[in-house]
């Protein structure tokens, strides 16, 4: 049985090299695991508890709980936006965390990952990521890290999928994740 990845990605910027990383750990990714990018995360109304009743959740909500809700673990790609994690990323994982306690994020592995301008490669914003994910109910596996600094360099002329150190990172990661998710999987 495929393990299933969601992937979401916290930058909505065309041509962006998180969106570029989220791809090249989707075609690197082992046989048996299938990352999906979620589509649509910029449709996605801010988290406000009066919109999320019953009968009425907005429909991108809605997408992205049917798809997390499909999903063995999440790979969640961050850029660093003023030392934090982009709002469109913090949205989705307020959205998977409802309802409290049983959200579709609750008990599923989580990895953070990115890559950004500075030297840091957008530590912080994956930091905050993880706190967040793990507060929301994910299991993040803290010890799965790839902060990717120099974004605009390192990735001018090379998609990070044909960046061979990239791509093993990358390929690391997902092992790791699916180690994690492989049990509820199964």
């Amino acid at each position: 049985m495929s393990v299933r990845i969601l992937a979401l990605v916290g930058s909505l910027r065309a041509g962006s090299h998180n969106r570029q990383l989220a791809e090249a750990a989707a075609k690197h990714a082992p046989a048996d695991v299938d990352i999906e990018l979620f589509e649509g995360l910029a449709d996605v109304p801010f988290y406000n508890e009066d919109i999320d009743a019953e009968d009425s959740v907005p429909a991108a909500a809605a997408r992205l709980r049917e798809a997390a809700g499909s999903t063995d673990a999440f790979l969640l790609f961050s850029p660093e936006y003023n030392g934090t994690m982009p709002a469109v990323l913090k949205n989705a994982i307020d959205w998977l965390s409802r309802p409290f306690g049983a959200g579709a994020i609750s008990g599923k592995p989580v990895a953070v990952v990115g890559t950004a301008f500075g030297q840091y490669g957008g530590v912080w914003a994956q930091d905050e990521a993880r706190k967040a994910a793990g507060i929301a109910g994910g299991a993040v596996i803290e010890d799965v890290k790839l902060s990717i600094p120099a974004s605009l360099t390192r990735f001018a002329e090379t998609h990070p999928a044909d960046d061979v150190e990239v791509a093993t990172a990358l390929t690391e990661v997902v092992t790791r994740l699916t180690e994690q998710a492989a049990p509820a999987a199964a």
